[in-house]
């Protein structure tokens, strides 16, 4: 009936391996058309500017055609231009005309301008009509998904793949109310039964809804290499994480809003008698909750709560 305050190992909180958001990068189709060649695949490593695939697309060929279309037309309208200021500084045209040729030619200029950067975004090559789409990787990473398939006809905009930078990684720790209450930014984390570790680096002001817990979020670059995103694992977290006496989860009552543990008072001949604690959660990992309210070394009951809870506040269990 009755078991040490210290006898329960210390708490942990569940936790998904996340990557950051700034490491993560789509890689999608600038404009409508077939797949051709996907070069890399899922747990590939890529190097940024490294082509991943390749995209045949109708779309593209118009694309090319507008530029060099328009890449003349500007080459022309600057040489009329030139060809008039000289006029002009010979007396042998008016102004107006001079203005009307200028803006002309900026207006090719920048629409000349414009398609050459529409040209670049869809990756397409500059200056020649035909052959496909080279799509790059934007960053040094590892590709985590392939959203198509060789062959697969694909609209503006489809994710061909998503690649991530692993190292640091986040992990996203769910956490009771009264548990995250005792938490700041910069506490150290560790990785239950592992040598991996980081530090708390946000902690959300929303609660869930349904679950009643808060968001922490942990950055984690020592040992990244060995958690995979999308992966659940428990921590340990430094601080007032590790404070308190811990106890069994089912040691404890609540009542009015209040956490009771009833702590031994005497044991005799007579019997053994208790005393109803009020006590603060800091931490509950599983069947282990830390509280404030105990000293080193007194015994709680951590069976029978709901009669003593009747017997002391004269109600049971809620």
């Amino acid at each position: 009936m009755v078991g040490a305050s210290g006898a329960a190992r210390s708490g942990t909180l569940p936790a998904r391996v996340r990557v950051p958001n700034e490491q993560l990068r789509i890689v999608s189709a600038p404009v409508a058309g077939v797949v051709e060649l996907l070069a890399v695949a899922p747990g590939s490593v890529v190097r940024r500017g490294q082509v991943v695939a390749h995209l045949v697309s109708p779309q593209a060929l118009e694309l090319q055609r507008d530029a060099l279309q328009s890449g003349s037309q500007a080459g022309l309208l600057q040489q009329n231009l030139k060809r008039d200021e000289q006029l002009f500084a010979e007396g042998l045209i008016p102004e107006s005309r001079l203005q009307a040729t200028r803006a002309t030619a900026a207006q090719a200029t920048a629409q000349a301008s414009e398609r050459r950067q529409g040209l670049a975004l869809a990756g397409a090559v500059p200056g020649k009509l035909g052959g496909p789409l080279a799509l790059t990787a934007a960053i040094d990473g590892v590709v985590l998904e392939q959203g198509v398939q060789l062959g697969q006809r694909v609209d503006a905009s489809a994710v061909i793949y998503r690649i991530g930078k692993l190292s640091p990684l986040w992990l996203e720790i769910q956490a009771p109310l009264a548990v995250a209450a005792g938490f700041k930014e910069g506490d150290s984390i560790k990785i239950a039964n592992s040598a991996v570790s980081g530090k708390l680096i946000a902690i959300g002001r929303a609660v869930d809804a349904a679950s009643q817990t808060v968001l922490l979020r942990a950055s984690v670059a020592k040992g990244a290499e060995s958690l995979r995103p999308g992966q659940v694992v428990e921590v340990e977290i430094a601080g007032a994480a590790n404070q308190g006496q811990h106890l069994p989860a089912a040691a404890l009552a609540r009542h009015e809003g209040k956490t009771l543990a009833f702590v031994q008072t005497a044991s005799n001949d007579k019997g053994v008698s208790f005393e109803a604690r009020e006590v603060r959660v800091v931490n509950q990992g599983g069947d282990s909750v830390a509280v404030d309210g105990l000293k080193a070394g007194e015994r709680v009951a951590v069976r029978g709560v709901s009669g003593l809870k009747a017997v002391f506040t004269g109600v049971g269990s809620e």
